[in-house]
């Protein structure tokens, strides 16, 4: 037994030697080589800017509602439709003010004829009171008929006041039903074009409930809104660079137009009114972007082109110290031109792959291409 169990130890033992002796004279590993285009992440100044988001308006806009309550009789527009200074937008049944406006006319034309009658007994007793002066003087009138006559020519002149001043009531009321009628047409406040229609024929309107939109022609406004805390930085004729989501053209030049003097209580910030260019290709309604310049800092950026996504991260094939190729995850912020800004996961200097495309680099040792 001793002896069995003496042969065992020599067989590990020399099993054991072989694999060591094996593994001494393994082949190391061959890397393989690729060829690419290789540049460096480079730290410089960036712009600091002030974000902001928004949304697209007129510059003017009216809300068209009724000043008389009515019928709706006529609406002659829709959404989308252009309108011009003036025009007639919403009718309304003008029955019932139409009657009151003919009353008023007819209450005007019984005050003047009752004008006129009651200014013809006035001259009359005025020549009357004339001629029994120079009767009294002759002494050939007694001093009551001068009297008489005399409180005649006096009630006939009041009675010309009170017809003037009730004829005049007349015509105040005449034009307030003149202007009352004309309310039932609803016209344009200015040129511009339908942005809502929010009733139809048949509708009972209802003073200052709205009608219609109507958004002014001409240039637009970003409306955005600035944190209280960056709004110190903006301020009025201020340049801003206008990115709109759905707008095919460049980045557009704003101009701050207007900031509201007091901030939002629940959102705690400023809204900022900036003009836009003319563009065919903005429409009120479209959300878009404002930046705002505050200075300059330093960032680590890269070229855009060397940024792969594997999923939902954004990824860069790195160069260690032997040239080999590792795919390192990146957080990356925002991003000028043909650079993007790193915020994690490269340092300034470090060479990465530019270009990869879909092919896979990792693990190689890259050649540089010139």
């Amino acid at each position: 037994m001793k002896r069995m169990f003496t042969s065992c130890l020599l067989a590990v033992s020399a099993a054991m030697m072989a694999g060591c002796h094996g593994n001494e004279s393994a082949a190391p590993a061959v890397v393989q080589t690729a060829q690419a285009r290789v540049v460096e992440s480079q730290q410089q100044q960036v712009p600091l800017n002030v974000r902001a988001t928004g949304t697209v308006h007129a510059r003017q806009t009216a809300v068209v509602s009724a000043q008389v309550m009515g019928r709706i009789q006529l609406v002659l527009v829709r959404e989308g439709d252009s309108v011009r200074a003036g025009q007639t937008l919403v009718v309304l049944d003008d029955a019932a003010l139409r009657a009151s406006a003919e009353q008023a006319q007819a209450g005007v034309k019984a005050a003047q004829d009752e004008q006129a009658a009651a200014q013809t007994d006035a001259k009359l007793a005025a020549s009357t009171l004339d001629r029994y002066r120079q009767l009294q003087a002759e002494k050939s009138v007694s001093p009551q008929e001068m009297d008489e006559v005399a409180q005649r020519a006096e009630a006939s002149a009041a009675r010309l006041e009170a017809v003037r001043a009730q004829t005049d009531a007349a015509r105040s009321q005449e034009s307030g039903a003149h202007t009352m009628l004309g309310y039932t047409r609803l016209v344009a406040p200015f040129a511009g074009i339908v942005t809502a229609r929010m009733a139809d024929p048949g509708t009972l309107a209802s003073p200052g409930a709205p009608l219609l939109q109507v958004d002014q022609a001409g240039a637009l406004q970003l409306q955005a809104t600035v944190d209280e805390s960056a709004i110190g930085a903006i301020h009025k004729g201020m340049k801003a660079q206008i990115a709109i989501d759905g707008a095919s053209s460049a980045d557009l030049a704003g101009t701050v137009a207007e900031i509201d003097p007091a901030a939002d209580p629940s959102s705690h910030s400023f809204l900022v009114k900036i003009d836009l260019p003319s563009s065919s290709q903005l429409r009120a309604g479209m959300y878009g972007t404002a930046e705002f310049a505050n200075g300059v800092r330093q960032a680590i950026v890269i070229s855009r082109s060397t940024v792969v996504m594997r999923g939902s991260l954004a990824c860069a094939y790195v160069l260690d110290g032997q040239g080999i190729a590792q795919l390192r995850s990146l957080t990356l912020g925002a991003t000028q031109g043909g650079l993007v800004e790193v915020l994690s996961g490269i340092s300034a200097g470090e060479r990465l792959v530019d270009a990869p495309s879909d092919r896979d680099f990792a693990g190689k040792r890259i050649e540089a291409q010139p």
